[in-house]
């Protein structure tokens, strides 16, 4: 579980099949208590039997006594939707920690543009509830590669802001005319699909949208590069750990996490492709490769944090808040 958040003990009161391979599971504290407050965009860890994943809340933030999470079946991941989607049952407790946010919405913003494809639509489900709620008009289009694999379908046909949404199923194929021109106070989030979420923003670039004013979460990284090409731009290292001084050789082909762990130092991690913030580390002296999905461009830019999962170091030392 992440060192960020008090853990979480819950209890699955009702799951369901919302779409092909995708299961929603609606969650309570395991005490009755109120959950934890969370904002659109928000995600939990869940501890999916020895390995945590992040699951975006996709539930009406303004509803204190339940989260609710859906899970899309992979195959051929690495077990935790598997784990969730076959093992879990009404009436099972899980350990879990958060909620945390990666993928807030501006608190200034006039109106908004919502677009989603696949399991995407998760974060958007609680985005437009709060929308709603604000009174700030927004548009909401929804991707689905078939009918069978639209999630949430009654949920959304029932929802009081229902109007507002656009179901799509297929490939778009002008991103530019959906996005539209910018328009101040507009912001656009997009959340889906690795090449949906860069023809989205691509398009809403060349439409004259400001940097500041696109969203993206991603829950996976692109293909990773071949192996001989990613050797030839890494270089060795070390990671220097501040409160004590240690030093720890980072060999090429290695994560800095991995190089930690063989020496007893375990840095909270899930995805280990740099997309969901769980290793997110403080970096104090050095110059961090960046290769996560995650870190805002400022936030690069900075050098003051990075993620041990998936970047490396420009340095040879690089000295982090451990």
């Amino acid at each position: 579980m992440s060192h960020y958040e008090a853990p979480l003990k819950l209890r699955v009161v009702e799951r369901r099949e919302v779409a092909a391979n995708i299961v929603a599971f609606d969650l309570e504290a395991a005490d009755y208590l109120p959950l934890p407050a969370f904002d659109a965009g928000a995600h939990i860890e869940i501890d999916c039997d020895g390995v945590a994943r992040q699951y975006s809340l996709c539930s009406d933030p303004a509803d204190p006594m339940r989260y609710r999470i859906a899970v899309q079946l992979e195959t051929q991941g690495r077990g935790g939707s598997r784990f969730m989607c076959e093992r879990v049952q009404v009436g099972d407790a899980l350990d879990a920690a958060g909620p945390r946010n990666h993928f807030p919405m501006n608190v200034s913003q006039t109106s908004a543009l919502l677009v989603s494809g696949g399991i995407g639509i998760t974060p958007m489900l609680a985005m437009a509830s709060t929308l709603y709620a604000a009174g700030t008009p927004f548009d909401m289009h929804d991707f689905a590669s078939a009918a069978e694999r639209q999630a949430f379908v009654d949920e959304i046909a029932h929802a009081p802001w229902c109007a507002s949404v656009t179901r799509h199923l297929g490939a778009c194929s002008d991103f530019g005319r959906l996005v539209g021109g910018f328009e101040a106070g507009r912001h656009l989030y997009v959340c889906g699909p690795f090449a949906m979420i860069d023809a989205v923003l691509d398009a809403a670039r060349l439409r004259g949208w400001p940097e500041d004013h696109l969203h993206c979460e991603r829950f996976a990284a692109p293909s990773p590069v071949s192996a001989d090409t990613a050797t030839q731009a890494d270089i060795p290292f070390e990671v220097e750990l501040a409160s004590t001084g240690q030093r720890v050789s980072v060999a090429l082909g290695q994560s800095v996490c991995a190089a930690l762990a063989d020496v007893g130092v375990h840095v909270p991690m899930s995805c280990e492709q740099g997309v969901c913030g769980s290793c997110i580390t403080r970096v104090l002296d050095g110059v961090p490769d960046h290769r996560d999905w995650i870190l805002s461009t400022e936030e690069q830019s900075s050098g003051k944090v990075f993620t041990p999962c998936c970047s490396r170091s420009k340095t040879p030392v690089l000295v982090l808040d451990l």
